[in-house]
């Protein structure tokens, strides 16, 4: 029989890794428990772990991650926003974490080495027995050794009975840790709530098991051909796709009209509405019941009797025009200098009439608006997500699973149940810092329900 040899065993682990291989082992450690709670970490990894996967990938730079992974501007200036920096020495210590534990059976493991963002893969070091000894080499004693003396009857009773003990031990073991992981996966599924009242209280209402519950994310295609035409889409056109045939009578050049062309064949979403979408998805244990859909595949039949969860502002998800009458906090856009705003139509003492995004040195406010409402047939349940841009979106689907935050607004409304409500959010960011979102103004409409 042939023996393999060290230095062919050192050989295949030298072998490059597959592209398949690769990718199996990003999902797994962007799947694993250690970024179950992080979703930006789990972004940042798929981002660059993908981006390797490309053929002669080049370096991946601090400026492309925070441009297409945490929404900063392309020309941001990284001397003054370190969060790529900050979130990377995170990143690594997570991926170390999971190779320690979770990951310790992995033989292919990637890490991303410092000064750089790009990962790199490599099979772990096996222990390997030394070199066979060919058995021409091996010399023959000229006398055989004499065999042990035969144990007496009774010490051969007590070692087999030792053995037994220790295969009962190890077996009953092996039951206990098997059962005690059960009841921890069992009680997560039946007490899946615990510590979370506030987040409980809103879901279990909003949420019937007998009615679907639809996540419609928006069109980007929709609110980057009306910035261009200067024309708004009407929830009516968008149905019937007038918006589409209507790009042909424009007057516009041939040229723009076959970009808008273009444009309007792709289904297009920002990063920050699929990560608000990712928040509530995520919510245990509603979220495996959830429905995602694009706002271009979704059908005015679902809207009388589907619970709605609807993302983005009017121009991208127009959906949103069916609730905008009855709401006091609606998203507006100010075309002359490009900026979103929220319109505050019926303001209180101590209220603005709107609020606009702002951009600083060191960071950046915005704003953004939850919406509690009923859906047009009041047969169930819609809320309306929306923000001044896509990190603000995000910050107000994070409101919605924060316990902390629900718990404070359960505090201030002084309420059993949350009624149907409206809330106005200030989010800001300073350079290297989380979201810090601040209630600013709310309304409720109990007399909905």
């Amino acid at each position: 029989m042939a023996l393999t040899s060290n230095s062919a065993v050192e050989e295949a682990l030298d072998e490059r890794p597959s592209v398949e291989e690769r990718r199996a082992l990003i999902e797994r450690v962007a799947g694993s428990a250690h970024f179950s709670r992080s979703v930006r970490l789990r972004d940042f990894l798929l981002y660059v772990g993908l981006q390797s996967l490309k053929d002669r990938c080049p370096e991946i730079h601090e400026q492309e991650i925070g441009a297409k992974v945490f929404g900063r501007d392309s020309s941001y200036d990284r001397s003054q926003d370190n969060i790529v920096r900050v979130n990377a020495t995170e990143l690594r210590k997570r991926i170390e974490l999971y190779f320690a534990t979770e990951g310790a059976h992995e033989i292919l493991i990637l890490d991303i080495p410092r000064g750089s963002y790009k990962p790199i893969f490599h099979r772990r070091r096996l222990e390997l027995s030394p070199e066979p000894l060919a058995l021409a080499n091996v010399p023959i004693p000229l006398e055989l050794p004499r065999p042990d003396p035969v144990p007496p009857p009774q010490s051969q009773y007590r070692r087999r009975a030792n053995l037994v003990w220790i295969a009962v031990s190890l077996v009953l073991t092996a039951c206990c840790a098997t059962l005690w992981q059960q009841n921890r996966t069992m009680h997560r599924l039946l007490y899946a709530w615990d510590g979370k009242p506030a987040v409980a209280m809103l879901w279990k209402d909003f949420v019937k098991p007998s009615q679907q519950t639809d996540i419609v994310l928006p069109d980007a295609s929709l609110s980057i051909g009306e910035e261009l035409t200067g024309h708004p889409i009407s929830l009516t056109d968008y149905i019937n796709r007038r918006y589409m045939s209507e790009t042909r009578s424009l007057p516009v050049s041939q040229d723009r009209r076959d970009d808008l062309a273009d444009i309007y064949s792709h289904n297009l979403v920002a990063f920050g509405d699929f990560r608000a979408a990712q928040e509530i998805l995520a919510l245990s244990p509603v979220g495996s019941s959830l429905r995602l859909t694009l706002s271009r595949f979704f059908q005015a039949e679902s809207v009388k009797h589907d619970n709605l969860i609807l993302i983005g502002g009017k121009k991208a998800n127009p959906w949103i025009y069916l609730f905008d009458d009855q709401m006091n906090f609606s998203l507006a856009y100010d075309d002359a200098r490009g900026l979103g705003y929220i319109a505050n139509r019926h303001p209180h003492a101590d209220e603005a009439a709107s609020y606009t995004s702002a951009q600083y040195p060191n960071g950046f406010v915005g704003y953004s608006v939850v919406a509690y409402l009923p859906n047009p047939s009041h047969n169930g349940n819609a809320i309306i997500i929306t923000g001044t841009d896509s990190d603000a979106t995000s910050a107000a689907a994070e409101f919605l699973t924060s316990e902390e935050q629900l718990g404070k607004f359960r505090k201030t409304l002084n309420a059993e149940h949350f009624p149907y409500f409206e809330v106005l959010l200030k989010t800001s960011r300073l350079s290297g810092t989380s979201f810090n979102a601040e209630v600013l103004a709310y309304r409720t409409y109990p007399d909905l329900h």
